[in-house]
C-alpha cells in the first residue's frame, strides 16, 4: 500500500473524524429529493434513508416506523434532531 502525504493523512483523518456531519448532511439532501420522488425511485430512495439513519445509530424501531409510514415531513423532524445533536 502506498504512504500518504501529510496532507493526504490530514483529509482523511478529517473525513472520519467529521463523518456523522456528512451523513446528516446527505440525509437531509435525501428528505428533499423524497418530497419530488414517486415510485421506483422513491422506494430506492427510502431504502438508502435507512442505510443512513443506520450510520447514524437511530434505533431499529424508530427506522421502522419511518419506512413504514414514509413520511419525509417525519424523516426531516430526526434531520433537524440530528443537526441540533452537532
Amino acid at each position: 500500500m502506498a504512504e500518504h502525504s501529510k496532507y493526504q493523512q490530514k483529509v482523511i483523518r478529517n473525513y472520519y473524524k467529521n463523518q456523522d456531519a456528512i451523513t446528516v448532511q446527505k440525509l437531509a439532501e435525501l428528505v428533499t429529493n423524497l418530497y419530488l420522488a414517486e415510485g421506483k425511485k422513491a422506494d430506492r430512495l427510502w431504502k438508502q434513508a435507512d442505510t443512513y439513519l443506520e450510520r447514524l445509530e437511530v434505533g431499529p424501531k424508530r427506522r421502522e416506523h419511518l419506512l413504514e409510514r414514509k413520511d419525509p415531513a417525519l424523516l426531516a423532524k430526526v434531520v433537524e434532531e440530528m443537526f441540533g445533536r452537532k
